[in-house]
């Protein structure tokens, strides 16, 4: 069964459980063993196998020694910036050195000085 977004809760929780007691049976370990690796109890991995829920660390704690933690990368990947906010982050190379400027020179109170030619 795929998983889709028309599922109900109960029934993704139970394709999950599904699919952990087939990678737990693949890898050969009973019940007791998973959870006692697990360092859970063998009655929650049954509630997680059965689609009953249980807490997330103790489904992250069976997904470590199954070897399948690095699925949750695939569940919830990273949020990553749209191509408009990327260009908008980098910084456009320098093209040119400036210097400070000097200091204008102060206009006397009127506000306006003499327009005079420079010869």
């Amino acid at each position: 069964m795929h998983i889709t977004a028309q599922l109900t809760d109960q029934a993704l929780l139970e394709e999950l459980g599904a699919r952990l007691k087939a990678h737990r049976i693949e890898a050969g370990l009973t019940q007791a063993e998973l959870a006692f690796d697990a360092g859970i109890g063998k009655r929650t991995l049954e509630r997680l196998e059965a689609g009953q829920g249980a807490d997330v660390v103790m489904l992250i704690r069976v997904l470590r020694i199954l070897g399948r933690v690095d699925g949750l990368d695939r569940l919830l990947p990273p949020v990553e910036p749209g191509p408009i906010a990327q260009l908008e982050r980098k910084q456009k190379p320098r093209k040119r050195v400036a210097h400070p400027r000097k200091p204008r020179p102060q206009r006397p109170e009127g506000g306006r000085t003499a327009w005079t030619w420079k010869e």
